[in-house]
């Protein structure tokens, strides 16, 4: 694979803003998105976990009412950050057959789901929207891009857990490598913070109890971690060929320079310790990338503040970089944002170009003490990352043991 694959176009509606300007800002300047929940089905079911991150900007305040009628608001928010990454790259001129989706989401309309199902218990069957199903399955995010667009190369859907957007950008290089599209839409999605899924990651104790404190329950690092904070948003690029970025006079971000997908095979939720599967997808996309890892310069970790969780990327990273890891800028942003599940790894590989870009590693808010298991080079406040050629990496890692890994590089 020889084609130079760069990044046109972004676009994000997260729980630090409703843009990717108003949410880079909010997160160099330490801000969290997380807060209480003031919905009445909180007390209602008496859910153990009382916060999350929001989207700060409801997409159906962006989205004209018939469109966002018809749409599950994981799809909404997805079609909202495609909506900007469109207009941040120039609208290009495409061909409809040379226009790509590659588009995913962890969980799908899990709203319209089980709001048709309280629906069907309560009232019957003739009350259940004839728009159900086109609006709960997974794959309705990426066709919502597609005839947004007229994009018709391919409209695809990944549904990897919390690897999902970042295994949707790493197929968006493949099949432009491949030639099967000029320019390809690719993100992922998730608006999944509900009573259901709240209980069921509570049950397994995966999420923080910190309900006197949300704004500081994300906590990646600290010895007193104890799970994520649910998130909900979603994030889109703009990717496609240099020769064609070039040819139509196209601002360029950065190169997506390489990427890598393996399995663990190892548990359904777990980590594996060793980090071998992990390893593996960082060392593939280095090697796509044609670089070493003594190139890399920033690295935006997975980071989703579980004990087990981020020990054991700490384990993996350490057996790609050796001791050099302790003093690689790291920034672990689900401190700021949560976690955005099938939507995370599209927002964080764009965190990770604007790290390049404005040659600065974003702070990792919340550390109250750095576990010493886990030293690597965070900080409450940004890291400059320094002049010259930047090559940053971007990790996310799912249940299923998927993991998927994505390298971009400065243009200087």
């Amino acid at each position: 694979m020889s084609k130079k694959i760069v990044v046109t176009g972004i676009g994000a509606t997260t729980p630090l803003g409703g843009t990717v300007a108003e949410s880079w800002n909010a997160l160099l300047a330490g801000e969290s998105g997380t807060h209480s929940l003031t919905h009445d089905w909180v007390e209602r079911y008496q859910l153990p976990v009382r916060f999350a991150a929001e989207a700060k900007v409801r997409p159906d305040q962006v989205l004209e009412r018939p469109v966002a009628k018809r749409l599950d608001p994981a799809s909404q928010l997805a079609l909202v950050s495609a909506m900007e990454a469109w207009a941040d790259a120039g609208a290009p001129d495409v061909e409809p057959e040379r226009l790509g989706v590659d588009y995913a989401t962890g969980i799908g309309g899990v709203w319209t789901l089980l709001d048709a199902w309280d629906t069907l218990r309560e009232k019957g069957p003739r009350r259940v929207m004839p728009m159900t199903v086109p609006m709960l399955m997974p794959n309705a995010a990426s066709a919502a891009v597609s005839m947004h667009f007229h994009a018709r190369a391919f409209a695809r859907t990944v549904a990897s857990a919390c690897a999902s957007s970042t295994e949707s950008v790493a197929n968006a290089y493949e099949h432009l490598q491949l030639g099967l599209a000029d320019v390809i839409i690719a993100g992922g999605t998730e608006s999944a913070i509900h009573p259901i899924t709240l209980a069921a990651f509570a049950s397994m104790q995966a999420l923080s109890k910190h309900n006197d404190d949300p704004e500081h329950a994300s906590r990646p690092y600290s010895v007193d971690r104890d799970g994520f904070v649910m998130a909900e948003g979603a994030a889109s690029l703009v990717l496609e060929t240099e020769e064609h970025a070039l040819a139509r006079g196209a601002r360029i971000y950065a190169e997506l320079a390489g990427s890598g997908v393996t399995a663990d095979s190892y548990h359904i939720t777990a980590n594996d310790p060793e980090g071998h599967g992990a390893r593996r997808a960082v060392l593939a996309a280095l090697d796509q990338a044609g670089a070493t890892p003594e190139q890399v310069t920033h690295i935006n970790a997975h980071a989703t503040s579980t004990p087990v969780g981020d020990i054991a990327e700490y384990v993996a990273l350490h057996s790609v970089f050796g001791e050099r890891v302790t003093t690689i800028p790291v920034s672990a942003t689900k401190a700021s944002t949560g976690h955005l599940l099938g939507g995370t790894g599209a927002l964080e590989a764009i965190f990770t170009i604007l790290a390049i870009r404005d040659r600065i590693a974003p702070p990792t808010i919340n550390i109250t003490t750095q576990d010493p298991e886990i030293p690597l080079s965070v900080s409450g406040d940004t890291q400059p990352l320094g002049d010259g050629p930047q090559l940053a990496i971007s990790n996310s890692f799912g249940f299923g043991g998927h993991n998927s890994v994505v390298a971009f590089r400065s243009l200087d």
